[in-house]
């Protein structure tokens, strides 16, 4: 919940336009400013004061605890002009509250976290656990200091500055930079309760700065940062009635004993007929993860080193715990841990478990960038641009963001006519663990790039689509509203589909009084498919019919013109210019192409 707080008319009316906006996550707090503060502040995630930042800071002072549970504080002053992001930028999330902020009010966000000024990503920002210095490593990234990144696999992390160097997998990092001392206020992950941390020996001084991605409790340094990845999986079995305390305590057993850290456990997973075993739902809150289940026939399927023939006349599977966690792994999962039963002083044991390393999974995110002009990249896609530390494209259109990539952003770029090898590039660096952002003109799976890599995607990493805004949505929101009522893309490039299979489509939109968008219209090999094309149309349509042609669609050299079925002179068209041909009820109004809804709207309108 966000607290909202006002002292004067004028922050109230803002205050009261954001009420309106979110009144689902906003709370609006009155009374005496410094009651309304404090309240908010005990009750809320975050806060929203609409208050000289003077003030907040000398009210929010006195109720300051811990950065890690302190509620995120943005500052919006009386004109709301600005949107200042006071207090929890990363932890509290003040600072993508202050951009939601400033969109909402049209206020300008105002964020001094140095990571975000710099854009390199903030480690306490990246969604995984951490523990360790992560103030000392941030600053040396900040600084341009040496970094040494080891991982025991590769995960997919956003780009990391040049500064951050490889150095290796396994083992605690080092990196041969200037000695830095551990400050004992930096923040540490919490971990559940009873599951060790790492530690550094008090008053050691560790040359350079590192940062490890492992499930593995190692040492570290003074200026060392470690990142739990989500690897394990721990599988559990239990017999009814076993309680919270066995369940948990022999899950953290397990993985002290096996030198893993509990910050990198996914999920547990389970038979069904264990979904609600309170032992299970509780050892599961405990460690602030979900649980997976599987039904007993599923399991039983699944190749275990340890079956028993009490879990398979209790549920009907001959493993619970090994197979569960295989089976929640996926593909190329490695069992860490067999099967191990607690041990309850004076009673038989109730419960078991397994741990098994599943797989890292690589990240492919297909961006649609829209029809070229800046505004119409959808925050999704910029938000994926960032996120990427491989980019992928073709060279014009990684020009047109270039500007938005964080730096280190490994960026692999070709030509026209590189389509598949691009998609196939890109697929194999997702395979190789890494976050891709694969792009692509207009909406990607339009005439574009996803339908490629998807092709030769499988199931081993992980597929995100960024719907983008199309070439013929963008020609129509210049022409007015073609597509009112139904419509249709098609190509009339031949290079991939032949020629006989274009006509047969055209020939059924015509017949079909469908709105039809040329998409790569004519190019100087092609010059007679469009001629083509609207000789079709014509066969049943009048001469008269309206004809939009648009070239470079909302970028700035963009022209656009209203013609007819008729009068349309394809020499005009080239491979930038996407031509729109209406149906038999589209109609020119006040210099617009229009189509209507339906006849009800058209004889409602006439009226």
């Amino acid at each position: 919940m966000i607290g909202l707080i006002s002292a004067t008319a004028a922050g109230a009316s803002a205050r009261d336009r954001l009420a309106t906006a979110w009144p689902d996550r906003t709370r609006v707090y009155d009374g005496p400013v410094r009651e309304a503060v404090e309240r908010a502040f005990a009750e809320c995630d975050q806060l929203v004061c609409f208050l000289a930042t003077g003030a907040t800071v000398r009210l929010l002072a006195p109720l300051l605890a811990d950065k890690s549970t302190d509620p995120g504080v943005v500052c919006v002053d009386e004109a709301g002009r600005y949107a200042v992001s006071l207090l929890g930028g990363h932890t509290g999330g003040a600072n993508s509250l202050a951009t939601e902020v400033g969109s909402t009010l049209s206020a300008t966000p105002v964020i001094t976290t140095a990571t975000d000024a710099t854009g390199i990503p903030g480690l306490d920002t990246l969604g995984l656990p951490f523990e360790g210095a992560v103030a000392t490593v941030t600053r040396a990234m900040l600084d341009g200091a040496p970094v040494t990144l080891r991982a025991d696999a590769v995960w997919p992390l956003p780009p990391l500055p040049p500064n951050v160097m490889a150095g290796g997998a396994g083992g605690a990092p080092t990196a041969p930079a200037r000695p830095h001392v551990h400050s004992p206020t930096e923040p540490t992950a919490h971990a559940p309760q009873g599951v060790p941390t790492q530690s550094t020996p008090a008053g050691t001084v560790r040359p350079g700065a590192g940062l490890l991605v492992s499930d593995r409790v190692v040492p570290l340094g003074p200026a060392d940062v470690v990142l739990r990845p989500p690897s394990l999986v721990v599988g559990v079995g239990a017999s009814r009635g076993a309680g919270v305390d066995e369940v948990y305590g022999l899950v953290v057993d397990v993985l002290r004993e096996a030198g893993l850290s509990a910050l990198s456990v996914g999920e547990l997973a389970t038979v069904d007929a264990k979904a609600d075993e309170p032992g299970i739902v509780g050892a599961a809150a405990e460690l602030g993860v979900p649980v997976r289940t599987y039904p007993a026939g599923a399991l039983a399927s699944v190749d275990v080193p340890n079956p028993s023939d009490a879990p398979l006349a209790a549920v009907g599977t001959p493993s619970v715990a090994e197979a569960a966690a295989l089976a929640a792994a996926g593909r190329g999962g490695e069992l860490l841990v067999p099967k191990r039963k607690s041990s309850p002083h004076g009673r038989p044991a109730m419960a078991t478990c397994a741990v098994v390393r599943r797989a890292p999974r690589g990240r492919l995110a297909v961006v649609g960038l829209g029809p070229g002009a800046r505004d119409l990249v959808t925050p999704r896609a910029v938000a994926e641009l960032r996120r990427a530390s491989v980019l992928v494209g073709l060279d014009q259109y990684v020009d047109q963001i270039r500007d938005l990539l964080r730096p280190g952003t490994r960026v692999i770029e070709s030509g026209l006519g590189s389509e598949e090898e691009r998609a196939r590039t890109a697929v194999a660096e997702a395979r190789a663990g890494h976050a891709v952002a694969l792009i692509g003109s207009g909406d990607a799976g339009v005439y574009a790039m996803a339908s490629p890599a998807l092709a030769e995607a499988a199931d081993d990493i992980e597929v995100v689509g960024v719907p983008g805004v199309t070439a013929a949505l963008a020609a129509a929101a210049i022409l007015g509203a073609p597509l009112g009522h139904d419509h249709v893309s098609i190509s009339l490039s031949d290079l991939h589909t032949p020629w006989e299979v274009i006509e047969r489509r055209v020939r059924a939109a015509a017949e079909a009084d469908i709105v039809v968008t040329f998409y790569n219209p004519r190019s100087r090999g092609r010059d007679w498919q469009l001629p083509k094309a609207l000789a079709l149309l014509a066969e049943h349509r009048t001469a008269t019919t309206p004809v939009g042609v648009v070239r470079n669609a909302s970028r700035p050299d963009g022209t656009s013109h209203l013609t007819t079925l008729a009068r349309i002179d394809p020499t005009t068209v080239d491979m930038m210019t996407v031509v729109t041909v209406g149906n038999t009820a589209t109609r020119e109004i006040a210099g617009r192409m229009v189509t209507p809804r339906g006849y009800r709207w058209q004889s409602e309108g006439a009226r």
